[in-house]
């Protein structure tokens, strides 16, 4: 399998397969502080509730000097429904202060700082460098961490797991865009539950570990 992860992403990007407007929405931000922003929004949310969230939430504030201002409230109004609004309303808020306050209002460009804010993990930091600052990270969420498993290119238990032994073995020119490429086939075809095999495009390629 690993001799073929080039023709898996090449496959996968020929299928162009239906991206959720929150997928397209983030990848046309090309801001750290934006992608960031959003990636807190959609943690343990679908992306259907999260999208019209973040268009709400921007209509309140764009910037981390805005966004500081912001009552509490009307933040919590905005992005609701999402998972846990009222604790990510505050925690954006927050961050946005701490942003301003403690970089001089930019987002800071290193994994290890970011995973310094209160609620971001790996994957968020992971995104950020990538969708915000256009460098090579590998950004693992459940979607990546169990189709690389199932295409049988590593054995792990968790995305974090998954992360460092794709940092290992990945080359280096698919890092920024695997994982919009497996988000979107894990939304449309390599599911959690039932996954769609014979409408896979990279089924030759896969040892179908379910």
């Amino acid at each position: 399998m690993e001799a073929d992860i080039g023709k898996v992403v090449r496959a996968l990007e020929a299928a162009k397969q239906p991206q959720s407007d929150f997928v397209r929405l983030m990848d046309t931000f090309k801001n750290p502080y934006l992608v960031l922003i959003a990636c807190i929004l959609s943690l343990r949310t679908n992306d259907k509730t999260t999208y019209p969230a973040t268009l709400r939430m921007l209509e309140l504030a764009k910037t981390p000097q805005e966004m500081m201002k912001v009552d509490v409230e009307d933040l919590s109004k905005a992005i609701y429904p999402v998972g846990f609004y009222k604790n990510k309303a505050g925690q954006i808020i927050e961050l946005s202060r701490i942003i301003v306050e403690e970089y001089d209002g930019k987002v800071p460009d290193s994994i290890d700082e970011l995973c310094k804010f209160k609620g971001v993990g790996r994957k968020t930091a992971n995104l950020v460098m990538t969708l915000g600052f256009g460098v090579p990270a590998i950004c693992v969420d459940v979607h990546v961490h169990r189709i690389f498993n199932r295409l049988g290119y590593v054995k792990t238990k968790n995305p974090e797991e998954t992360e460092f032994a794709l940092r290992e073995k990945l080359p280096v020119e698919y890092w920024i865009p695997i994982n919009t490429l497996l988000v979107t086939h894990g939304q449309n075809v390599c599911k959690p539950i039932k996954p769609q095999c014979q409408d896979c495009p990279v089924a030759k390629f896969c040892d179908k570990i379910i």
